[in-house]
């Protein structure tokens, strides 16, 4: 298999191609520079609990075996996610394919934020590929990403989502180390959001994009003075849009450090939630409630917290 092909997207948007390197060639084909982690899930008929039936990964990637850490769900897989390397280096392609099928539960996480160190040629990507089949639920909650100074990073995630399954799915970008004195000093950050369902109609298509040097990210109508952006994506049947949305805005409403909103998906098939504030800790709690939020309106079941190290 040709794993740097593989790893690397397709139609790689021209604002991170003006970064890759035309005089010296990265080793982007050596070892550690690829990361693949591959695997899929389904409920086991024996023990009807979710279990990885298939998986892979290619270093800097890992998976962790699955997890069953909730009362209210013993059936829901919890699976990190975890890369030793520490983070994305230049020339660095991660990929990771997750599929559920047969009424698979589960929640993904990885072991820590996604770094994105200082680059001085070309850039790092990651490719997230997502089917839910039918009758599934999913969350996909990473940790933030930390763009270090000078960094170039792309992201494209394509979600494949059954009309009859759910799936949540979040992102949360922060200015970069702050405590070490860097903030909105990386060169450009570009991730992108496809959804589709089972019969390839768009559900959905949103995109990121910053670059701090190139433009005033904490101006009216980008950040506005807010430093950390997050976004969440509620798959969903269309009955539990209208109920989530109002109990969804009712709980940020009542968050002082918290500015944000929901809009419905064009077919009313789903909600996207943006969510603007200054500290990782009160968003992350605040994609915790809204996950405890869809938990309980469409499983009738409760979220007691990301258990981590």
């Amino acid at each position: 298999m040709d794993y740097v092909k593989f790893s690397t997207p397709i139609n790689i948007p021209a604002e991170i191609l003006a970064y890759k390197s035309q005089t010296q060639k990265l080793s982007v084909d050596k070892t550690g520079k690829i990361g693949i982690a591959q695997f899929s899930l389904e409920e086991d008929i024996k023990s009807k609990k979710t279990v990885v039936k298939e998986q892979y990964a290619k270093v800097p990637l890992c998976i962790q075996r699955a997890l069953y850490l909730e009362e209210s769900i013993p059936s829901m897989a919890y699976i990190y996610i975890i890369s030793p390397s520490g983070g994305i280096l230049q020339g660095d392609r991660y990929r990771i394919d997750i599929s559920l099928s047969n009424h698979a539960y589960a929640h993904v996480t990885t072991q820590g934020a996604t770094r994105i160190y200082k680059m001085e040629q070309d850039f790092g990507t990651q490719m997230v590929n997502i089917s839910v089949d039918d009758g599934c639920y999913f969350e996909y909650i990473p940790d933030q990403i930390i763009p270090f100074h000078n960094s170039r990073f792309y992201q494209i995630v394509k979600l494949k989502v059954h009309e009859s399954a759910t799936m949540i799915y979040s992102e949360m970008l922060v200015p970069g180390r702050v405590a070490s004195g860097e903030s909105f000093e990386y060169d450009i950050c570009y991730i992108k959001t496809i959804a589709k369902d089972y019969y390839e109609k768009m559900r959905f298509i949103d995109v990121m994009k910053l670059e701090p040097k190139k433009e005033n990210v904490e101006s009216f109508g980008i950040l506005n003075n807010f430093e950390i952006i997050a976004n969440v994506y509620i798959l969903c049947k269309e009955k539990y849009v209208s109920n989530l949305k109002e109990k969804i805005n009712l709980t940020m409403k009542n968050k002082n450090r918290i500015y944000g909103g929901t809009s419905s998906f064009p077919n009313n098939n789903g909600i996207v939630v943006r969510i603007l504030g200054n500290t990782t800790k009160d968003v992350k709690k605040i994609i915790f409630d809204i996950l405890s939020i869809v938990r309980k309106t469409i499983l009738d079941a409760s979220f007691s917290g990301i258990r981590k190290a």
